[in-house]
Order: C-alpha cells, then sequence, then structure tokens
C-alpha cells in the first residue's frame, strides 16, 4: 500500500469511526463486528483519558456525569495526538457551551485549572534565573531588561469568580473556606524538581506576567502594574514572583 492508499485509508477509516456522512459506504469492514468492539474501545479509552486529565472536574460533578459529558466530547473532537495525556485542549471550552454544565459557571475554569497541570507536567526543562546574576545588573540597566516566564509555568486572572480557591480545594480534597468569598482569584502553576506547585496570584501580579510573557521590559511592565494600581508595592510584587522561580 502506497503512502498516499494508506493516508486514504486512515483518513476514511476515522471517518467511519466518528460516523461521518458516506463513510460506511467507502469502508466494508464498517459492517463487521469488530469494527463496533473497536470503536468502542477507542471512545472509551478517550473517556479514560480525559478523567485522568480532569480530576478536579470530575471530583465537582461527580464520575457518572463527568463520564457522560466525556462521552459526548470525545465523539465530537477525537484526539490530535497519539499521547493521551494531551488529550482534553478543548474540553474547557465543550463545557463552557455544554448546556448541562450552565449551572456550573466556575466548571471550564477550573477545567482550564486542570489543564494547566499537564501543561506545567510535561513542559521542557527551562533553567530559573540566577538571581544572583541579576544583583549584579546596574539599576540603569535593569530597567531595560526582559524578564522571561519560564516554559513549566503557568497563570491566570479569572475575573469574578474564586477559580484558585475551588480548584486548589478540591484538588486536594480539602473543605472550602466557610464563607466563600465570590470574586476573582489568580492562579499560578510551577514545576519545581518535578513537582507541579501552584499558589494564588493577586491580578496586579497577573497583570506584570502578561506584560513579561509578551516581552516588555521590566520598566514598561512595572508602570503597567502601576498604572493598574498606583498604590502597589512593586517591589514586593517582584520579589514574591522572584522568590517563586517563575522567570528563566
Amino acid at each position: 500500500m502506497s503512502g498516499s492508499s494508506l493516508g486514504a485509508f486512515q483518513s476514511a477509516f476515522t471517518a467511519a469511526l466518528y460516523g461521518q456522512p458516506g463513510s460506511a459506504e467507502q469502508l466494508p469492514l464498517t459492517q463487521q463486528a469488530g469494527f463496533t468492539v473497536y470503536r468502542n474501545t477507542v471512545f472509551k479509552g478517550c473517556v479514560d483519558a480525559l478523567q485522568a486529565n480532569f480530576p478536579t472536574v470530575e471530583r465537582l460533578v461527580g464520575t457518572d456525569w463527568f463520564r457522560a459529558a466525556a462521552a459526548i466530547h470525545a465523539m465530537q473532537t477525537p484526539p490530535n495526538d497519539p499521547r493521551l495525556i494531551l488529550y482534553g485542549d478543548q474540553f474547557a471550552t465543550f463545557l463552557e457551551q455544554f448546556e448541562p454544565a450552565q449551572s456550573l459557571p466556575y466548571l471550564a475554569d477550573v477545567a482550564r485549572a486542570d489543564r494547566f497541570w499537564i501543561e506545567v507536567h510535561i513542559a521542557p526543562e527551562d533553567r530559573a534565573l540566577d538571581l544572583v546574576a541579576m544583583a549584579g545588573i546596574s539599576p540603569e540597566h535593569l530597567d531595560q531588561q526582559h524578564l522571561r516566564p519560564r516554559l513549566d509555568v503557568r497563570w491566570q486572572w479569572f475575573s469574578g469568580q474564586p477559580i484558585y480557591s475551588i480548584w486548589h480545594c478540591n484538588r486536594q480534597g480539602l473543605a472550602l473556606p466557610d464563607p466563600l468569598a465570590w470574586r476573582g482569584e489568580g492562579l499560578l502553576l510551577r514545576r519545581q524538581c518535578g513537582q507541579v506547585l501552584w499558589q494564588s496570584l493577586s491580578e496586579a501580579e497577573c497583570i506584570f506576567l502578561d506584560a513579561c510573557a509578551a516581552g516588555q521590559s521590566l520598566e514598561e511592565a512595572a508602570n503597567g502594574v502601576l498604572n493598574f494600581d498606583a498604590s502597589m508595592d512593586f517591589t514586593n510584587l517582584l520579589g514574591r514572583l522572584l522568590a517563586a522561580g517563575v522567570f528563566a
């Protein structure tokens, strides 16, 4: 079988697997009982992968609800990588649009936090900033330096919802604060010595990290933070992020 014919067969097989119109006529083997067994195995594997990749979402909704939703997502969105640890990059968006999840407006962002955990876990190694070397830079040159967040760091500000508290407590199996203040929270995940760690972030810290990731100089990023909150203690903010080792 040539490469082109093999590719055409694989495309037709995938189309038949997902029940696309007209695909069954192209592949007579879809009428065999073994094909149904194979299809069920494939979709079960996708659901199992989503369950493994989004444990906090499952804890919030229960296993039966989660697997039912995951089965629908698996039918709509095939994996695009053979490494199933990467499966689910569209799951949060799916939950945003999934009608049964509309009563849980925080669920999609919790899924995003679970996805961040995966991305940090598998990210390539990236050496942390040498703070001693940074301390040796003169003040007039320091402002023009660019701080790049490490490849194994993820962060986001979740406006209006306490996503860090919801995700952290459910991920750890802890009780939520009572009462839970319903306001925006930020989340930072990073890897240290092979372990994924996380902590809360302020909105100003998220703004600063966004600016650094966009390639702004230290001076430009600091000005963005101070424009957001002129009373912010920027030295304290920078020290907290440096201590967390988030920069390369």
